[in-house]
């Protein structure tokens, strides 16, 4: 008998996939992987669920979590996927949307709300911004620094070594090429970047198909 396995995702927009015209989205490629895989009939069945929303921070990670959790839950399986902090780490209005020991406090709440439902947990590394939005006040009124993804990054890289959890760096996979894999808000992948988001994850998705 072949097994049902859940991967659910949660995120902000870039777990959302937005700014991608092209596949959606990272988790989206990665969906139809999955479904490409299952309908070959070789392997079980593992359905993604993209739970990604624009602007999100740990704050309303933590609020839905276990509502999404209950309702989304496979008795056979279910793999948890986290992807926040370029929202936590804006500076609005002179104040840091979720000040560092706030961030982690929340990633640490979300993972035990996780731990009731899955043994599979990771935790994806915030992307570098572009040079071009680096320290600057944005559009939406936010200011983000690549000096705090670093700050975040390292929160969520000891949250995972101390958790024995599983970490996702796109973070280094973006770095050098930043310029060619974000689109122009210099905040979002565009459709290379996502692609190359999405060919990092395939091998992780591989091991529960």
């Amino acid at each position: 008998m072949k097994k049902i396995v859940y991967g659910l995702f949660f995120g902000d927009s870039i777990t959302y996939g937005e700014y991608d015209g092209v596949f959606g989205g990272w988790v989206d490629i990665l969906k139809r992987y999955a479904l490409q895989k299952y309908n070959e009939g070789k392997t079980d069945e593992l359905i993604l669920f993209n739970l990604g929303i624009g602007g999100e921070t740990t704050e309303g990670l933590v609020r839905r979590i276990p509502h999404e959790m209950a309702a989304r839950n496979s008795a056979e399986g279910n793999i948890v996927f986290m992807g926040y902090g370029a929202n936590d780490l804006a500076i609005k209005d002179g104040t840091q949307m979720v000040n560092p020991e706030n961030f982690k406090t929340n990633i640490l709440t979300a993972i035990q709300e996780a731990k009731k439902y899955s043994n599979d947990i990771y935790l994806i590394s915030i992307l570098p911004f572009s040079k071009n939005v680096d320290g600057i006040v944005v559009a939406s009124g936010k200011l983000r620094t690549n000096d705090g993804v670093l700050a975040y990054n390292q929160i969520l890289k000891d949250i995972a070594v101390e958790n024995s959890l599983h970490y996702i760096d796109f973070y280094s996979a973006f770095l050098y090429d930043k310029e060619v894999l974000l689109s122009r808000d210099g905040v979002h992948p565009n459709e290379k970047g996502y692609g190359m988001m999405a060919e990092i994850a395939i091998p992780i998705i591989e091991k529960y198909l």
